[in-house]
């Protein structure tokens, strides 16, 4: 079998491993197939991240708080027709710059040009930018592993990092994290030509290396605009260690500097300045000395985490790449003058440092990280790095198993608990995927490094469908707010009034819409009730009381009621729902 790493022969038949040895046969096959050409390799990569991103993209509930946020001010922008500024509700959302905005009312804006009935509170909408966000990254990955390996294994490195859990999770939330990923690896990817093909400076600069310049400018002008300074930031960070290692800056002239800052220019002043005038500077005392600089003093929004939080998670946030990855660090070390290795030990490690010494630490932040690790653990295999007969080798890779056992358990308990129903739909994938971990391990142990990182997709891809696609849909307790707002839809008359006491998620405002009354107090709920019309008011159960004891002494029966749990406090939630109709007295 044709094999990136030595010493990867098919497995002896002992002990059930005539499976394996099959399995291994099939991915083989799969890469072979793949690496026979760049649109082989693109389709098989797209084929992956699809079968990894769309199942549940349309049916997962808006998931508190960012995603409905970012979802309800895209929304708004529609209703409004102001493409400038940025809000939710009347708050001003002076957070990130607008790119990720732009993107999602687009693709509204094209979902009801196409028919999509009531476009506007379907959150799968939301969720397209964020999905060609990451299928962006994983071809972006493919091509920016070109510079290191051969289209086998950038076929390799690109499919490991595709099916990795963090980036399945983040193509399907309407948030700015997939696409700042692709804007991040689109640099790299350019960065790494321009590093090691320094030599070049020597020759005129021919369409290549222009082609690569206009790729890294590109990416780092949408990147601001999607996320302010962080593309900068990574690929600055990089470029300043490796002119540090080099003792000269002058390779940088082959990403044409000055053709560049005009291009980003171009992309980025004009929004700056309209939002600029629009907010009177408002936009840039939030963004950065809130936002940005809030998150580096403290853990901001209740996401503190301690030094080395983001190094536990990253056996499950790179799942199923994680414990290979770590496996080539003896690798990256040895090698570390190589220019290669280089390259990537200074995109991933000052970034990596930074975000474990800034006490606001949320999973998704590494995230833009993760594709040169995918290219350092293939280059590492392709060099014998993942060698299973290093002490302690064998048990580190053993840790590929434990997301699917993990997610497997888990998920049947908390079915089970919330909703008294089991996944039973999902059990078959969640087993095959367990499976298909335990055949990634024993590939490992059996010098099968190739197909060990193989079987690790296949695992994923049979993860994704079993979680988002099956297991997802049965937790209806999950669901709070479409739950509300059916009883909203249930109501015998057109376009009721909405007012919510206790319960204040931002999915409750974008699936009931942008007039939703937030309350104080029950009072203001009993007087919301008797100012006529139809009307809905919303009381969560801590508020149930005050509500009662507002109503004089009278009774009003609730016209519902929705029990769940409330993932973003971890708490159960208990919403009762009381209407007034149109000639009657509340």
């Amino acid at each position: 079998m044709t094999s990136l790493s030595a010493g990867s022969a098919a497995p002896e038949r002992a002990d059930g491993s005539g499976a394996l040895a099959g399995l291994l046969r099939l991915t083989d096959g799969a890469l072979a197939f793949g690496a026979a050409s760049h649109t082989r390799a693109c389709a098989l990569l797209l084929l992956i991240g699809l079968a990894c991103f769309l199942p549940g993209l349309a049916s997962l509930q808006p998931m508190d708080r960012d995603e409905p946020r970012f979802a309800q001010a895209s929304k708004q922008m529609l209703e409004t027709g102001d493409l400038v500024d940025i809000r939710f509700q009347a708050e001003a959302r002076h957070k990130k710059p607008v790119g990720i905005y732009w993107a999602q009312a687009a693709a509204v804006a094209a979902g009801e040009a196409l028919g999509v009935p009531q476009a506007r509170t379907r959150i799968g909408l939301y969720r397209i930018p964020s999905l060609l966000g990451a299928l962006a990254a994983i071809l972006l990955t493919y091509w920016a592993a070109l510079a290191f390996l051969g289209r086998r294994g950038a076929l390799l490195a690109a499919a490991l990092f595709g099916a990795c859990i963090m980036l399945s999770a983040e193509a399907r939330l309407a948030k700015t994290d997939a696409l700042l990923t692709a804007c991040s690896v689109a640099a790299f990817g350019a960065l790494a030509r321009a590093w090691l093909g320094r030599a070049r400076l020597e020759r005129p600069r021919g369409p290549a290396s222009l082609n690569t310049a206009l790729i890294f400018w590109t990416g780092l002008a949408l990147g601001i605009l999607v996320k302010g300074p962080m593309v900068p930031l990574f690929a600055g960070l990089a470029a300043l260690v490796l002119a540090l290692r080099e003792g000269s800056a002058r390779w940088l002239l082959d990403l044409r500097p000055r053709l560049g800052l005009v291009l980003t220019l171009l992309v980025v002043l004009p929004w700056f300045l309209a939002i600029a005038w629009k907010s009177g500077g408002a936009f840039f005392g939030e963004a950065v000395g809130h936002d940005m600089l809030g998150k580096v003093g403290t853990g901001a929004e209740k996401h503190w985490g301690p030094p080395g939080a983001y190094a536990v998670a990253f056996f499950a946030t790179f799942w199923p790449g994680a414990a290979f990855a770590v496996l080539a660090l003896p690798f990256a070390w040895a090698r570390r003058r190589e220019d290669a290795v280089a390259l990537l030990i200074a995109w991933i490690v000052p970034m990596w440092l930074i975000f474990e010494a800034v006490p606001t630490k949320l999973p998704h932040y590494v995230l833009p990280l993760m594709p040169a690790v995918a290219i350092l653990t293939v280059l590492a295999l392709t060099r014998g790095g993942l060698d299973p007969r290093r002490a302690g080798a064998r048990w580190v890779a053993g840790l590929v198993v434990l997301i699917p056992a993990g997610l497997t358990i888990g998920l049947s308990l908390a079915a089970w608990r919330l909703d008294h129903a089991l996944p039973l739909a999902a059990l078959p994938l969640l087993l095959a995927s367990c499976a298909l971990a335990a055949f990634s391990w024993s590939a490992f142990t059996r010098r099968a490094g190739e197909g060990a990182l193989a079987l690790g997709v296949a695992a994923s891809v049979l993860l994704s469908g079993a979680v988002f696609g099956l297991t997802q849909p049965v937790l209806a307790s999950l669901k709070v707010s479409p739950r509300l707002a059916a009883l909203r839809d249930a109501l015998p008359c057109v376009s009721p009034q909405v007012a919510s006491l206790g319960y204040r998620e931002p999915s409750l405002v974008f699936t009931i819409g942008t007039d939703l009354a937030m309350l104080n107090s029950g009072e203001e709920a009993a007087a919301f009730l008797r100012q006529g019309g139809c009307r809905l008011v919303l009381v969560e159960d801590r508020f149930a009381a005050a509500f009662a004891a507002a109503q004089g002494g009278r009774t009003i029966a609730p016209a519902g009621r929705v029990d769940g749990f409330n993932i973003n406090g971890g708490k159960p939630v208990g919403v009762s729902a009381y209407a007034a109709l149109p000639g009657s007295t509340p």
